[in-house]
């Protein structure tokens, strides 16, 4: 079997990524659902709150795709960056949902410098924000500051809305 059962009752084959299985609620019930850094962290803090952040980091015209940029782990699960520089066939099955949905979203097919950016000034500050800096350098951050705000975690459903909303804004859809 190649393909998982998604909340609204789609089949998503990873074999043969149909574009009709790829929507946006699925998308948000999964991120909302998944915990940033494999879920070592005091509280909850989903990756559909990180998108929403990252997506009001950068200019305008990004905000889309910086509100997508984990959109495939809707479909593939959020796995650590060391543990994934690991598995080079889960890179390749996600480069290809990852392209998948930049089709079915008109994203560009690589990130953007300014998303790459955000979702770094993202991680500086989840970093700070839930007490992950121990001293230990991480190099990918160098030269990055964390945001001024104050991350306060939401609830999966909470969170859930805020994606599905900020996307309807995005996109100019009335709810």
């Amino acid at each position: 079997m190649s393909w998982i059962t998604t909340v609204t009752g789609k089949h998503f084959n990873f074999v043969q990524i149909d574009q009709n299985s790829i929507c946006i609620e699925d998308i948000a019930v999964a991120l909302s659902n998944i915990c940033r850094f494999t879920g070592h962290l005091p509280n909850f803090y989903s990756v559909a709150q990180h998108s929403v952040l990252v997506s009001q980091l950068v200019p305008p015209e990004f905000a889309l795709e910086a509100l997508m940029h984990d959109a495939a782990e809707a479909y593939c699960s959020d796995i650590n960056s060391p543990l994934k520089a690991l598995l080079p066939d889960y890179q390749a099955v996600l480069g290809n949902v990852e392209h998948a949905i930049a089709d079915k979203f008109n994203l560009p097919p690589v990130m953007s410098a300014p998303v790459k950016r955000a979702d770094l000034i993202m991680l500086a500050t989840e970093r700070r924000e839930f007490g992950l800096d121990d001293g230990t350098p991480w190099p990918i951050l160098d030269g990055i500051d964390p945001a001024s705000f104050v991350i306060f975690p939401l609830h999966p459903m909470q969170a859930r809305v805020q994606f599905l909303q900020r996307f309807n804004d995005l996109r100019g859809i009335a709810v």
